[in-house]
Order: C-alpha cells, then structure tokens, then sequence
C-alpha cells in the first residue's frame, strides 16, 4: 500500500515522478502528491482522489520545474483522504518535505514533544511529526539527522526526504516497509517497487532495515544506522517491462489469469529433474527433513487460502501435522514452535507485514523458515533461513491469480519431495504425481480454452446479486474460500464461504428464494456429500451453480454445471480456481468495476 517515487538527474522531474506513481497505482491509493526543489525553494502540489486529479493540476508535471523531486501516492490510515492528509509533507519552515510508506505508532508522543516547542500541525496523519522531526534536529548533516530521527521513531517507515539545503540530492531510509533505488545513467531514482522505474534502468539497490541512502544524480551512498558506509551488489531485473503492461489485455488481472500457465510452469519446470524433484534454493540436507515434526504455515489473505491446500495436501503425503495461521494473529496465540518445526511464510511480495513480524516470530522462537515468495530479494526472502521463489512474473492487479496458483504449486512442490525423502510415498505413487504436476499448465489452458464463454455467459445473468455464498469440502472448501474472496474485492459483491457440512449449524438460516450459492465439488471422493449440501440449499430456493470435473452427475441438482477438465486427484485445486476466478473477473466487468485497483484495498500490504 502507498507508492514513494524519488528522481534527481538532468531532466524535469515532476513528469517522472507522476509517470512512477502510475507505475504504482496498483499497490492501492486514495490520494497524491509530489514535492520538486526549484532555485532553493520546494514547491509541492497534492489532490485527493485518482493520479488524473494530480495530472491535470500539474499538467502532468510540466507546470512544475526541477530536476531533483519526490511522490507519493497515499492510502489512508491516520487522517481521512484529503488534499492536507496528502503527502509530501513540509516541515514548519517550509526546509524539508518528506514522504512515507508505512505506520508510525508513537507519533503523538512525538507530536506532543513538537507542539511543547512551538510546531504547529495541520494535518491528522502521523507522517507529518516526521518532518517537523527532521528539521528540529537538523545539524548541517542530513545523514546523521535521519538517523537522530530514525532512533525516535516506533513503527513501520520508508521515507523519501527532500531538503532546500541539497540543490541536487535527496535521501531516504527503511524500517519494515520496501524501499529500493534505482541506478541510472547520470540519473538515479528510489521507489516502493521496481516497476515504478523500470523505464530507466533494471539495476536496483535493496535497501535494508535501518539503512540510509543519499541520492544525487551521479551516486547512491548508503550508510547502516552507525553512520558506516555499507557496500551494496546491484540487482538486476531480468524480466521484460512488458510483463508490468497490459499488453492488449482490458485489465492487468484478466492478463495474468491466462498468464498463469506459465506462471505455473515457471515454478515448476526448474525443480522437476530427471524424475526427481530438485530444490537447489534449499539447504536442508535430507536428514533434517526427516526431523522436522511439524509445520507451521503463516500467511494473509489469498496466501492464506494457497496455505490451507498445502495443509490438506502435506498432511495427507507426509502424515506430519500442518497448523496454518494468519498471519495477524500468528504472534499472539504464544504459538507452540522449535527448532523441530519448519515455519513456512507465503507472501507474494514478500514484504506483507504481518506475515514478516510472523516470520521474525518463528525465528525467535528456533524455528526454521522457508518462504515462498515471488518477488526475489523482497524483505521476506532476504530474512528467511531458505527461499522457494515462484518465478511467476510481475503481479500488478490487486487481487491475486498467477500469485496463488503458484504458490500452491510451490507448497504440492514441497510437500511431494518431503514426502518421498520422509518415505511416505511408494516410488509409483511419487511419479504418478510428479506427473500430476508436471500436466497441470495444460489443464489450465483447457480451462481458459473451454469454460471462458460459459462463466462471460453466467456472469451476465448474476452480475446483479447482492449475495453470493460459497461451500465446498475439503480441498474444495479451501478453494471456495479463495473463490469467495475474489468476488467480494473486485465486485463488492456480499460473498462468504463455508465448509458444506456446516451449513446446517447456522448458515443455511440465510437461504432464500434465490440466492446465489456456488458449489465447488470438483473431489471425486466428496461428490455424494456435496449432492447432499446441494439439495438442501436447493429445497430452500437457492440457485446453484456447480463447479465439477468431467463425467460427474451433477445436471439434474443444480441450475448450471461448469465442467472442469479431468485433473488429478490431489493437484486439481491449480486448475479449478482458475474457473473462479474468472467468474470473479466477468461479474466484476459486467457491474463496471474498477477490477485492477478496488476499493480500499492494496496490493501490498505493508502495515499490520
């Protein structure tokens, strides 16, 4: 959530700062703002509402001279959306502007200890103590005054800061929230994201906790929280800058659902050797497999529900029990783990801040972490003991698809080369599901070859309903989990989920004459119960639509059936939820939804 964008160089600013923000739009907003340092004063114009208000007041920055800048786009936590809210903010003597990513939880305190010595606040936002902060101890040394301020500071921050005394230069620091600068020629950048600056160069600095960065247009100097200089390898990005557009596609979510075949294959393809599975990223021996316990799985949000399949589907291979936890609530159930527990942490951008206070929970506690990530070199990758990265290519739409699909690759991934090193498969039973494995991109295409004209078809008949619930058992109850959560966040549509079986303790009180309940009964093994849990929703007036695999006898129960292709028995939750989320996507577009950036939400979610 927030976007920073920071440019210094030969060319105007202010045009390549709101061209970054828009490269950010998708981590979520709902105001912004750019600050620009013109003949030793910094001249700052912000608007509440979509970057086009911004636009139009700038002339897409053309209105505003300077070489030397900073922006923002800002998704609201203290202080409601306003223009005054907005960042950049200014210091009290109008010397320094910053913006900030981020949560700062002691910001009264220090909003107080400012207003005893004569700061005035204007805004409601706890960002703005960061710049009257700056200024109040501010010595002639910008560095060593961000680290004064840093050592104030209780939460969650990446800044950008701009200040009257450097014509050419401004500076930046990282607490918890993502931060990278971008290496150009005679010009350098920082940003939230990489995509933001992709345009200008693919060679990026990771910032770390507690570092500071001075940027000017011919050097990136970064210095640790003792002032010492700190020697950084560049990254850099391998990836095509077409993968962050749409490339023809009317919204990025519709693109990477028919890009998750390869997303898939890309996690896949790497590790599948000779008829083994190869996990070159990991540095367990076999021997430590075998004595891990138990397996924790800490995780938010769609990661979440990739989680709970790894759950079903590690238990049942490994015989090893499996917890999973939110993430938000992971530290404060005084979680039972060791040095004997593998903590797996799932986070698409690997910088989900509830998940990285897990992960650094687990550690604490002796456990072993393995992430699985997408984003290579993102805080959670660098902070666990072994990362399995997805390799799925750049995510831009909030709402998670190739993201889930291959995380839940990457979990059946890990959870078959346990299961063979701990010997609870057979040799026949581990080939037969490598191959399950190994065919699941083709099923995903035969999804997006055969069912998309059906769901367009019944997306344009219950585009209008106002409920949706979602049942399914065992795996298939993960997956309407998943389901479920893709229709609320892009078409605001009321959806919930719940365990078929548990529709007699409560829920069922909620059918009515025509309400939408979508059944996912794609397990062979469970199709009689669903039939069960369908007749009951059905007697009650509900109109059903089934999710189920080829040959299923499922017509005569429901209202629709899309038939999904014959999948393996274990692996076929890949395939399925491919079908949901095109239902998600064809009901959103048909009530006219602003799909790759809904309402309140961000992509990454970097405050807890």
């Amino acid at each position: 959530m927030c976007g920073i964008v920071g440019y210094t160089g030969a060319k105007k600013a202010a045009p390549i700062l709101i061209e970054g923000l828009t490269g950010l739009e998708y981590r979520g907003y709902d105001s912004s703002g750019v600050a620009v340092l013109e003949n030793g004063q910094i001249k700052m114009v912000k608007a509440k509402g979509r970057l086009k208000n911004l636009v139009e007041l700038t002339d897409n920055g053309e209105r505003l001279p300077g070489t030397v800048g900073i922006g923002h786009t800002r998704w609201a936590t203290h202080g409601e959306p306003s223009d005054v809210n907005s960042h950049p903010h200014i210091s009290k003597s109008g010397r320094f502007a910053v913006v900030h990513n981020g949560i700062i939880e002691n910001y009264l305190e220090l909003r107080d200890f400012l207003i005893a010595r004569g700061y005035e606040f204007v805004s409601q936002t706890d960002t703005e103590v960061i710049a009257h902060l700056i200024e109040y101890y501010y010595n002639g040394d910008p560095v060593e005054t961000l680290r004064k301020v840093m050592n104030k500071l209780e939460g969650s921050y990446a800044l950008g800061v701009l200040s009257c005394y450097a014509p050419d230069t401004f500076y930046a620091a990282r607490k918890d929230s993502p931060l990278v600068v971008g290496l150009g020629e005679h010009e350098n950048f920082i940003a939230s994201d990489m995509p933001a600056v992709l345009k200008y160069t693919r060679r990026f600095l990771l910032i770390d906790d507690g570092e500071i960065v001075a940027v000017s247009p011919t050097a990136a100097s970064v210095f640790n929280r003792n002032r010492e200089p700190v020697e950084k390898q560049p990254f850099t990005v391998e990836w095509d800058v077409s993968a962050a557009e749409k490339n023809g596609y009317p919204h990025f979510m519709l693109k990477e659902i028919y890009e998750q075949p390869k997303a898939v294959e890309a996690t896949l393809s790497p590790r599948i050797k000779n008829g083994d599975i190869v996990l070159d990223t990991i540095a367990w021996t076999e021997e430590q497999m075998r004595t891990f316990d138990k397996i924790n799985v800490v995780a938010c949000g769609s990661a979440y529900h990739a989680g709970m399949i790894g759950k079903y589907f590690i238990e049942k291979l490994c015989r090893i029990p499996v917890e999973i936890d939110v993430a938000s609530e992971f530290r404060y159930r005084a979680p039972i783990v060791d040095n004997r527990t593998l903590t797996v942490v799932i986070s698409q951008s690997g910088e989900t801040a509830d998940t990285l206070a897990g992960l650094r929970e687990a550690k604490k506690l002796g456990s072993r972490v393995l992430s699985i990530v997408n984003v290579v070199g993102s805080s959670i990758a660098r902070e666990s003991d072994d990362v399995l990265y997805t390799w799925a290519g750049p995510e831009i739409a909030v709402a998670t698809t190739k993201g889930y699909t291959s995380q839940v690759a990457a979990l059946m991934l890990l959870g078959l080369k346990l299961a063979r090193v701990r010997g609870t498969v057979t040799q026949a039973q581990f080939t037969e599901l490598l191959g399950e494995l190994q065919a699941l991109p083709d099923q995903i295409r035969a999804v997006l070859d055969r069912n998309v004209e059906q769901i367009q078809y019944l997306s344009s008949v219950y585009f209008a309903s106002n409920d949706a619930f979602f049942i399914g058992r065992g795996m298939d109850y993960a997956l309407a989990l998943e389901g479920a959560l893709k229709l609320k966040e892009i078409s605001y549509i009321h959806a919930e989920s719940y365990a078929a079986g548990e529709l007699k303790h409560g829920t069922i009180s909620l059918i009515e004459k025509g309400s939408l309940v979508i059944a996912v009964a794609v397990d062979k093994r469970l199709q009689d119960k669903m039939r069960s849990n369908i007749k009951e929703v059905k007697t009650r007036g509900a109109t059903v639509i089934a999710l189920a695999p080829v040959g299923n006898n499922l017509a005569s129960e429901v209202d629709h059936v899309v038939t999904l292709p014959d999948c393996g028995e274990d692996t076929y939750p890949v395939v399925a939820v491919t079908a949901l989320q095109l239902l998600g996507y064809y009901i959103a577009s048909a009530r006219g939804c602003d799909i790759d950036k809904p309402r309140n939400l961000a992509k990454s979610v970097t405050v807890e």
